[in-house]
């Protein structure tokens, strides 16, 4: 039971950064058509989806390794249908900023190792999740030198 519980409070908490990304996206409106607020106004939208990304490979990763009490098909069906359903929403916003490797993460990331992305995330809070996707992307060089 204790692992459904970890998997329904991940999926809330990434239903929330999704319901907060809606909310920047209407913001945006308010801003002007340009100029640094905007930008760093789109960053954070940006920093946000990413994060959901990592969220849902997470819930994902949950899914096809359960623990603990042992999940009904219908149940297990339903997550994947959650799962699935807020991953669409994530793509969509997504592609809303231009961001279209967000669909392939292993064109920039590299493929995942065997150490899942869920056991290197638990307990990180936004900070830290970003930590780890810098330290991650820093690594495969990503990063130019400007932008460290």
């Amino acid at each position: 039971m204790a692992s459904s519980d970890t998997w329904i409070k991940e999926y809330n908490e990434a239903a929330r950064i999704a319901d907060d990304i809606n909310g920047m996206i209407s913001e945006r409106i308010s801003l002007p058509a340009s100029g640094p607020e905007t930008q760093r106004h789109a960053s954070a939208i940006r920093r946000k989806i990413t994060i959901l990304g990592t969220r849902l490979d997470g819930l994902q990763s949950l899914l096809s390794r359960p623990t603990g009490k042992p999940l009904t098909d219908k149940e297990m069906n339903r997550r994947k249908d959650m799962v699935a359903n807020l991953r669409s929403k994530a793509n969509q916003m997504a592609s809303a900023f231009n961001m279209s490797n967000f669909a392939n993460r292993e064109s920039l990331l590299g493929p995942e190792t065997k150490q899942d992305a869920m056991s290197r995330t638990v307990g990180l809070d936004n900070s830290g999740l970003v930590g780890l996707q810098r330290q991650i992307m820093k690594g495969k060089g990503v990063f130019s030198s400007r932008a460290r």
